[in-house]
């Protein structure tokens, strides 16, 4: 016997003149959307707290006993496509402004080369020689 109005007090309709009653939801299912969100969430959220405890040694033992899927692990965090612009700066420059950018350079290679010839014109210090360390022998 189906419980109604006339049959238990407790009963509540699920319409009340075509709406549905207050506690009665009129997707019982659920969106799908929302609950596919709610899924994606919790498992993220449940696999970031297991890598906090555990990341740092699964990756290590992933690297020491399988390379190979480390590796694929690396490249699959790089992107598929890197697209690179270049900006030819130089063929947009005066004559001018090349000969000035060439003197900068070449006054940067002579201080340069003045600090290296300070080095080599140093004069080496006198060092006592140790004694070589006595090899062990062999107890038999």
């Amino acid at each position: 016997m189906a419980l109604n109005a006339k049959t238990d007090p407790n009963y509540v309709p699920k319409r009340i003149n075509g709406r549905f009653a207050p506690g009665w939801s009129g997707n019982p299912g659920g969106s799908l959307e929302a609950t596919r969100r709610s899924f994606n969430k919790d498992f993220l959220l449940a696999l970031a707290a297991d890598f906090k405890k555990h990341g740092a040694a699964a990756i290590e033992k992933v690297r020491k006993t399988q390379p190979a899927a480390y590796m694929k692990i690396c490249a699959l965090l790089v992107p598929r496509e890197m697209q690179i612009e270049r900006s030819s700066t130089i063929k947009q420059m005066t004559d001018e402004q090349i000969e000035e950018a060439i003197a900068a350079i070449q006054a940067m290679l002579d201080a340069q080369a003045g600090e290296a010839a300070k080095v080599i014109e140093g004069e080496a210090e006198v060092v006592p020689s140790l004694p070589a360390p006595a090899r062990p022998t062999k107890a038999s």
